[in-house]
């Protein structure tokens, strides 16, 4: 079988088992969440409110149904692309993620970037003195980000840059003195595209604080995976079959060892995707960014149902959708894998 035909059996062998995945994520948060403690009722009616008021909101909501014919009508809706309605305000589910994924990109985008391009000078930095000072000071950083709370470190960043310093808002995600940007929900591509740089400033100025925060903490993770793997590459045959050949140690590291060093650290990438979900809930709650994650604890909080559930499968939908592009691209770059 030729290597196209290998990458395209695998690529169809993976979106077949999207649905399958969907499926038993979209029923693992259902059960869950009709088994956890707390009533939707009590978070919208408050538990004093009179028990006709308490039977009708549960009729009109569809509570009073057996949990087999909830399940069923929410994989019917599930299968139509439908998500639901909020129990909370009855805006579409879809409407919720639509307008809050945009702001979780957009800082997503942003802390991958900083953790890439600071986890990867971090790695790279010890290379020339392995064991030395600069290698152990990149060690520590890389074991010290990884394991700092986010919660902490976001809070120890709002106190010296937002509340001692004065030099970034301590959170949000636009002033609410000035009118934010419209279009794509994408506060910076919206300000350039129409050119108000007040705007863009103004975004890019809540943005800094959390994606900066956010990104550093990500960064031990590249900084780990580069310097572990741009070690073992630096001690394979080729690399010494490149030294006796009379090439430069500088040529030897950036054209032959570096590049299949960065593979593994592509992989990593895919799975950053996923760490960024949990990592991004603790920084938006905390920064109190209006992001999908920010929203998911809102609606865990007031028992809403239909959002959680409509959360979860999209974002379970984008993580399996960047680990298939992902692993197909270092497929493309390292015609060594097999499938």
């Amino acid at each position: 079988m030729s290597r196209r035909r290998q990458l395209l059996a695998y690529l169809a062998s993976r979106l077949l088992l999207l649905p399958v995945m969907l499926w038993l994520i979209a029923s693992l948060v259902f059960l869950l969440l009709r088994v956890a403690p707390g009533d939707p009722i009590d978070a919208l009616l408050g538990t004093r409110a009179p028990e006709a008021a308490r039977t009708a909101l549960r009729q009109q909501l569809g509570l009073d149904q057996p949990l087999a014919s909830q399940y069923g009508h929410y994989l019917w809706d599930l299968l139509h692309g439908q998500l639901g309605t909020s129990l909370t305000n009855q805006e579409s589910v879809l409407g919720v993620i639509g307008r809050s994924l945009p702001a979780s990109l957009e800082l997503g985008v942003l802390a991958l970037v900083i953790a890439a391009v600071l986890g990867l000078a971090v790695g790279f930095s010890g290379i020339a003195r392995p064991e030395g000072r600069l290698d152990l000071a990149g060690r520590l950083y890389g074991i010290g980000t990884y394991a700092l709370p986010p919660f902490w470190a976001a809070m120890v960043v709002q106190l010296v840059f937002a509340v001692w310093l004065g030099w970034l808002p301590v959170g949000g995600r636009f002033p609410p003195t000035l009118v934010p940007p419209s279009g794509t929900g994408f506060y910076l591509l919206d300000s350039l595209r129409a050119g108000n740089w007040s705007q863009f400033s103004a975004s890019l100025r809540h943005l800094v604080l959390p994606a900066a925060t956010l990104g550093v903490l990500l960064s031990g993770i590249f900084d780990n995976a580069l310097r572990l793997n741009l070690r073992r590459a630096l001690r394979s045959d080729y690399v010494e079959a490149a030294r006796s050949r009379g090439l430069s140690e500088t040529r030897v590291v950036l054209r032959h060892a570096l590049p299949n060093a960065l593979l593994p650290v592509l992989t990593i990438t895919g799975i950053t995707v996923a760490s960024l979900i949990g990592g991004a809930l603790l920084i938006e709650v905390t920064f109190s960014w209006p992001g999908i994650a920010f929203r998911l604890q809102e609606a865990i909080g007031q028992r809403d149902y239909p959002v959680v559930q409509g959360i979860v499968v999209v974002v379970a939908a984008l993580v399996v959708a960047v680990g298939v592009a992902v692993d197909l691209l270092v497929a493309l770059l390292d015609p060594r894998i097999k499938f």
